[in-house]
């Protein structure tokens, strides 16, 4: 592993870097080294410039975008690094505060061992603490929360959430897990084919505001256009996977892994959309959703590396082709009324991207106190139903439900875009999945899927290279 150094603003950088980073951008392209290989990122300007107030810390408390938003990390933050970043500067760099960065308010932070356990959640899970009041009108009442940092406040509640990346933004159908950032109750505006992507510019623009006045804590709101050049330059970056260490280059003899190639994908919102009136063209829906890697890209290498490549290959099939019983997923089999079989693309539909081309919040169980993953360190939230009181959910998370108040979008959120996986670990909305490994092994237990070891250790390395 490199040596890394931090620059203002949280970003993280090899020590060879340190040329490129002092004359104001990184070169496209330019490698960082993950779990699995090296991730890089493309930049339709030509190189990613670290100057533009993306990087500046525009609030009181010393944030920027980049300080939860690093190129090292897929533009998420992965909690390894987090960690690394709380013992390089005893908890005082800027992400540690105790605004959102802290368990709960008003925790003890005067040692480095206080802020060790006042930010643990941030350290060991990547999580930042998002305060959401119930929505007026709500068709549910909260009646307990047991909330093991002391946050349990029952009308402001404390959700623990992972950063969204903030990079392949083109092909996003939804902001923010629970979709706030395009909704009406929000003052957003969701987003559709026939606004698109005028309604993605608008609400990109709004979430810059609300970061900004919210996680940074500023006292006046970024200007008109410091709002356009951040999301200019959100908009002009894509990353993904590049480098496998055993398979080598993911864009070698006929594959087109890397980043260098997304901008070329064909997208539009509904596009590949598998239910009635989601693909505003009506054209038909097709599984196979990734076709990165072909047996060309096994064939030209031999030894470990042709196996490797092998694996990422029969990954992909199982992605595209393996049955799933879909079964108890609302917004799926509640507006159906009937199970589905369907595949990993009947949620992850965008071509070589994976996230699902319309907004379409599901809960698939990972807010659930009963799933195969441990959610022990998150709060339970009890909810009760006012049209039948005698009807009541505990979760970890109600989802979508904290912006429509619906009872049916109790543990509602969306599904991330896939690309960049490796560089970004833990995984799903609330850290519970420390690898992609354990993402694999939920999906199996969940849905019944009964993958094989083999079958899983392929699906892991597939994803690992996107």
């Amino acid at each position: 592993m490199l040596p890394r150094i931090w620059l203002p603003g949280g970003l993280l950088l090899g020590v060879v870097s340190v040329v490129m980073a002092d004359s104001g951008f990184l070169p496209n392209l330019f490698p960082f080294e993950d779990p699995t290989g090296k991730v890089e990122t493309f930049s339709t300007t030509g190189k990613v410039d670290l100057t533009g107030p993306f990087f500046q810390s525009l609030g009181t408390n010393g944030r920027s975008c980049g300080t939860c938003h690093q190129a090292s990390d897929g533009w998420s933050v992965s909690a390894t690094h987090i960690a690394e970043r709380f013992e390089a500067t005893g908890g005082t760099d800027p992400i540690f505060r105790t605004n959102d960065g802290s368990n709960c308010d008003d925790l003890d932070t005067s040692t480095v061992d206080a802020r060790r356990q006042a930010y643990s959640l941030l350290i060991s899970r990547g999580l930042i603490r998002i305060p959401l009041s119930v929505p007026a009108g709500a068709e549910f009442d909260v009646v307990n929360v047991k909330n093991p940092y002391g946050c349990n406040d029952k009308s402001t509640l404390s959700m623990y959430r992972r950063p969204l990346p903030s990079t392949n933004l083109r092909f996003l159908s939804t902001l923010m897990f629970d979709g706030r950032e395009s909704s009406t109750q929000t003052g957003t505006q969701p987003i559709t084919y026939a606004t698109n992507p005028a309604d993605l510019l608008s609400d990109l623009k709004h979430q810059s505001v609300d970061a900004t006045m919210g996680h940074a804590q500023a006292t006046t709101p970024p200007t008109p256009q410091q709002q356009q050049q951040i999301v200019a330059f959100e908009m002009a970056l894509s990353t993904a996977q590049a480098i496998d260490t055993v398979a080598g280059p993911l864009n070698a003899a006929s594959a087109t892994g890397g980043p260098a190639t997304i901008p070329g994908i064909f997208f539009y919102i509904g596009i590949n959309d598998p239910f009635p009136g989601g693909n505003p063209l009506g054209t038909q829906f097709s599984s196979e959703i990734f076709t990165l890697f072909t047996q060309s890209f096994v064939n030209a290498a031999s030894g470990d590396v042709a196996a490797r490549r092998a694996s990422i290959l029969r990954g992909q099939t199982l992605f595209n082709s393996r049955p799933i019983n879909i079964d108890g997923v609302a917004g799926i089999n509640d507006v159906l009324g009937k199970p589905l079989q369907g595949t990993c693309g009947t949620c992850h539909d965008t071509f070589n991207v994976g996230n699902h081309s319309v907004s379409a919040p599901l809960n698939i169980g990972v807010a659930d106190l009963t799933n195969p993953l441990d959610v022990s360190y998150l709060p339970v939230i009890t909810l009760r139903q006012k049209a039948n009181p005698s009807n009541k959910i505990s979760t970890t998370d109600p989802g979508r439900a904290l912006i429509t108040g619906k009872w049916a979008d109790i543990g509602k959120v969306k599904g991330p875009i896939l690309r960049g996986l490796a560089a970004r670990a833990p995984y799903f909305h609330n850290g519970s999945a420390a690898g992609l490994k354990e993402v694999i092994q939920f999906y199996n237990v969940r849905f019944s899927m009964g993958l094989t070891e083999a079958e899983q250790v392929d699906l892991v390395a597939f994803l690992s290279a996107l």
